[in-house]
């Protein structure tokens, strides 16, 4: 689908990815709808962007947010859900609040506005479904349970979606990216990946949700070779996958992040 000219919806606009995915899609001729918690750095990032854009506040953790916001933007071309909350550390650790957030904006909002966008855009015949995960919905990682099953359900849904969107004109993409530096939740918690996987950008990650809707793509992983080699063998062999997180390096880089991210959720 070509985004000159269509009009999409953005969730998480503010925080560090959701601004490099605007900038990106405002460049390539989309009209936005830039959603998140806070008005006024919504409203002052659309003047930030070229062409003329809306603003829809939006706490995706509410309950009913998620439809009302789908009612607020109108008739959309495309969906970009991108808004997410950490979920990490041990399971123990998150009141029934927490875990209610979680599952709520990482995994029944997408649903949800997908449910009530969706319809429209089967009947115009065209429309897009972008859904912007993580790696960590295809391997599992120490201290993220629910992050983990967050984004698992995620991927699920996402390409069962895509099945039964594909006859009517409208696609459904996921972008997973990796460990990002310089925004991002990862990048936030002040944690370093482990040594020898590497790191993207959010740029990466804006281009790869614009190539994920122009050129249909069913996945767009946004991390370098060494990353997604090992997520698709986390994948394939649940057994070595658990071998590789248990202990060492990458159980102290889980409880960093995991600390980092305690207050985010």
């Amino acid at each position: 689908m070509e985004l000159a000219g269509k009009r999409a919806l953005l969730t998480g606009a503010t925080g560090g990815l959701g601004q490099a995915i605007a900038r990106a899609l405002a460049e390539r001729g989309a009209t936005l709808v830039l959603s998140a918690r806070k008005a006024e750095a919504l409203r002052e990032l659309a003047e930030s962007l070229p062409g003329e854009h809306g603003i829809a506040p939006a706490d995706l953790a509410v309950e009913g947010a998620a439809e009302r916001l789908a009612t607020d933007a109108g008739e959309v071309d495309c969906l970009v859900a991108n808004a997410g909350l950490p979920g990490t550390g041990v399971i123990q650790s998150f009141s029934p609040d927490e875990v209610t957030r979680a599952l709520r904006v990482n995994l029944e909002a997408p649903i949800m506005l997908a449910r009530e966008l969706a319809p429209g855009m089967t009947e115009r015949g065209s429309g897009h479904l972008v859904f912007v995960s993580s790696l960590a919905g295809k391997a599992p990682s120490p201290r993220s349970a629910i992050y983990c099953g967050t984004k698992f359900g995620l991927r699920g849904f996402a390409l069962s979606l895509r099945a039964d969107l594909a006859p009517t004109g409208v696609g459904v993409s996921l972008v997973l990216p990796g460990f990002i530096r310089e925004a991002g939740m990862f990048a936030a918690s002040g944690a370093k990946p482990p040594p020898g996987l590497g790191t993207s950008t959010p740029q990466e990650v804006a281009a790869a949700v614009v190539r994920a809707i122009e050129r249909d793509k069913f996945e767009v992983a946004v991390a370098p070779l060494r990353q997604r080699a090992l997520a698709h063998l986390g994948l394939a062999s649940p057994r070595v996958a658990m071998r590789a997180i248990t202990g060492g390096t990458a159980s102290k880089t889980a409880d960093r992040v995991a600390e980092g991210q305690a207050n985010k959720r």
